[in-house]
């Protein structure tokens, strides 16, 4: 990846790495709180750390903080990383096929450090998967460069946070520049009418069980809207089959 030589001598690794950038500074900001919040909920700092570089994803590092504040049960915990991040399974699915020349070992890497923003940046760049060398050459070092930026911009300020937790109040509401930038995230993926549907009955589905226990709304709110989906799926294959 971004360690490699010959994507980072590459032009398209600094395109990748100036795209990013716009959206570093609310990375940033929101690993800051992430690492802030962490150690306001009792982890200690190496384990703040180390959650905040293994882990590396912010969304489910949020959904999980609290519910092992209030000493949820290790399945829901894990249930709620799991629903959160699943759509980490579409990404890979569709990046498949650009990174299936590569060594076992750098694909584990590039997933380890594809993010939703890497991911909506990458797939504008590359709609199109291209079986020319030199272009798959261009798709890994612009990628390369678009998770380098967002990798150091998050597990940066997250230890950055971690480190100055004492002194950097919560009220300070810069986890809101997380929600933003998941927003970003949503407005670009949401392509088509029935992602748009999804994203609206996910929002509802999440309010209407807002009262639930241990952030089960979370889990709700996923459940809802991909069940939804499926069921509007079938009717218009259906309907195109009697076509």
């Amino acid at each position: 990846m971004f360690f490699l030589r010959a994507n980072y001598r590459h032009p398209e690794f600094r395109q990748g790495a100036l795209d990013s950038l716009a959206a570093a500074p609310g990375i940033a900001a929101w690993g800051l709180m992430t690492g802030v919040a962490m150690v306001k909920s009792g982890m200690s700092t190496v384990e703040a750390l180390l959650m905040g570089t293994i882990v590396y994803a912010g969304s489910s590092q949020l959904a999980a903080i609290p519910l092992l504040t209030g000493g949820a049960p290790m399945w829901v915990i894990l249930a709620t990383g799991f629903c959160v991040n699943l759509r980490f399974v579409v990404f890979s699915a569709h990046m498949r096929p650009y990174v299936m020349h590569l060594p076992l070992w750098q694909r584990l890497v590039t997933g380890y450090l594809t993010a939703d923003l890497s991911y909506v940046l990458f797939t504008k760049r590359y709609p199109h998967h291209d079986g020319d060398a030199l272009q798959q050459r261009a798709q890994q070092a612009y990628l390369a460069g678009n998770c380098g930026v967002n990798w150091i911009a998050w597990v940066g300020c997250s230890a950055l946070g971690v480190v100055l937790a004492n002194f950097i109040p919560t009220h300070w509401g810069l986890g809101f520049a997380g929600i933003l930038a998941l927003l970003g995230v949503l407005c670009a993926l949401a392509s088509s009418r029935l992602r748009w549907v999804s994203a609206g009955v996910a929002g509802a589905a999440a309010v209407a069980a807002f009262a639930l226990p241990f952030k089960l709304n979370i889990l709700v709110a996923i459940a809802a809207a991909v069940a939804l989906c499926l069921m509007l799926e079938e009717t218009r294959l259906a309907r195109r089959g009697q076509a």
